[in-house]
């Protein structure tokens, strides 16, 4: 019986269609479904349990999601363990797939691939997103998808969670390439932001997480490579994509000035995507 542990923050409108899915298989039936309202404001709460009391529901004022990861952790009896974000879907076969790449493998950690729903984004976010995920770096797992499951082994690499604003990164970075799978038969739902202010909030969160593990973790970065060079040659090549790339270019290179101004300014905060959640 494995765990899910899911951090939710002020996640009253997303929740429901996160925990659906395990609805039919929580409790005795096979899963072990966690959520963590940290610093809620809103009925988040209320909402995990009306929807089923197989579901087990922990509240804390600490607005952390990594307190959050480590006091859902205090509950959790099972492995391997999943750990989703409360505004991701995945589908049980999806939780299943990810479980069996586990147990029938040496893989410490697994992951997979996100769907990203641009449906109601702009031409701009939709254009940086066919850009991101072409990147080898994203279809190697865990960036962005905002789901990975780590044995009972790859757990036993770490302690607590960190007090880090990305966990996917520092979990990442715990592992060598060959340490970790992919699966690549599922994918995570994941809904991109509306616009691209939305847009560079978020990625200059992602920076930021980056920056502080580096800073704490310099030991952890060795195992965490990126060769965006055979991607963006053949982006240069197809000159319907020089639009997107440029799009690409300029969020990063404005996220990379904001995070840097907060990093050195010491004035990091943790800034989330609303639009996508309204």
């Amino acid at each position: 019986m494995p765990t899910i542990i899911i951090p939710a923050y002020n996640e009253e409108k997303n929740i429901s269609e996160c925990l659906t899915p395990f609805l039919d298989y929580a409790g005795e039936e096979g899963l072990e479904v966690i959520v963590v309202c940290n610093g809620c404001k809103d009925s988040t709460a209320d909402v995990v349990k009306k929807l089923s009391h197989k579901f087990i529901c922990l509240e804390t004022d600490i607005p952390s999601k990594t307190n959050a990861l480590n006091l859902g952790e205090q509950y959790a009896n099972y492995y391997p363990r999943v750990y989703l974000d409360a505004d991701v879907v995945i589908s049980i076969d999806a939780v299943k797939a990810l479980i069996h790449s586990l147990e029938a493998s040496n893989y410490f950690a697994c992951s997979m691939i996100p769907r990203m729903n641009t449906s109601r984004s702009s031409w701009f976010v939709r254009g940086f997103y066919d850009v991101w995920l072409s990147l080898p770096y994203c279809k190697a797992g865990m960036i962005g998808s905002g789901v990975y499951a780590l044995s009972e082994k790859g757990r036993a690499r770490f302690d607590k969670f960190p007090d880090v604003i990305a966990d996917d990164g520092y979990v990442r970075c715990l592992f060598k390439e060959d340490e970790r799978a992919v699966v690549k038969e599922h994918h995570s739902n994941v809904t991109a932001p509306k616009n691209i202010c939305s847009l560079i909030k978020i990625k200059t969160r992602s920076r930021l997480g980056g920056y502080q593990l580096r800073d704490k973790f310099p030991e952890l970065m060795s195992n965490e490579f990126k060769d965006y060079r055979g991607a963006f040659n053949k982006l240069i090549f197809d000159y319907k994509m020089w639009p997107k790339l440029i799009i690409y270019i300029g969020v990063n290179f404005i996220s990379r000035i904001r995070a840097n101004f907060q990093y050195v300014t010491k004035q990091t905060r943790w800034e989330r995507d609303e639009s996508s959640r309204q």
